[in-house]
Parts: structure tokens; sequence; C-alpha cells
């Protein structure tokens, strides 16, 4: 898995040379049917593979998106998640792989 460090950029306006971050990229992948109560979804920041659960009414969760200006993982993104996960939990040398 590969580790993400915040990206940074000069100031274009700074004559010191100041360096600020660059704005990083909020993944959400929902989880949920399009039509429960709750929306159920991930939330990560710069790494799809790295990211929390959570929970929201929808309208919540239609202002969080906003608020957030989160992109929605694409179908490939999500298959990636979803492998790297399995290669941990079932990857050749780990506990869960010799239950196999």
């Amino acid at each position: 898995m590969t580790v993400h460090q915040p990206a940074q950029a000069r100031h274009p306006g700074s004559s010191d040379g100041a360096v600020v971050p660059l704005p990083l990229t909020k993944y959400v992948r929902v989880r949920s049917a399009p039509d429960a109560r709750f929306v159920e979804f991930d939330f990560s920041i710069n790494d799809p593979t790295l990211f929390v659960e959570l929970v929201l009414p929808p309208e919540a969760f239609k202002s969080f998106c906003a608020t957030h200006e989160v992109r929605h993982m694409t179908t490939e993104q999500a298959a990636a998640v979803d492998a790297d996960m399995e290669k941990w939990r079932y990857g050749d040398d780990t506990l869960m792989a010799r239950q196999r």
C-alpha cells in the first residue's frame, strides 16, 4: 500500500517562497441501499484504502458531500480497495490464509 504525503507547492503570491499544502482529494463510497433510511458510507482523504465508516441521514450526507467537495469512488477504485483489503486479510503469509 502506498502512503500518501500531503502535496505541497510554493504559494504563487508569496515572495518569501512559503510552502502551502495543496488541496486533498476526499472520497466517499456509499455502502447502503439507495432507499435506506440512513446512508452508510466510507470516507477517505487522499488515499481511498484508508477510510472511516460513517452513517448519516440522507440530507446530512448530501450536505457533508457538498461541504467536503467529495468525489464518489469509481467502480474501479472500489474494486482496488476491496482487492487491497482481501490481500491483507487473506494474503499468503497470514493466519487467515492458512484457515481457507
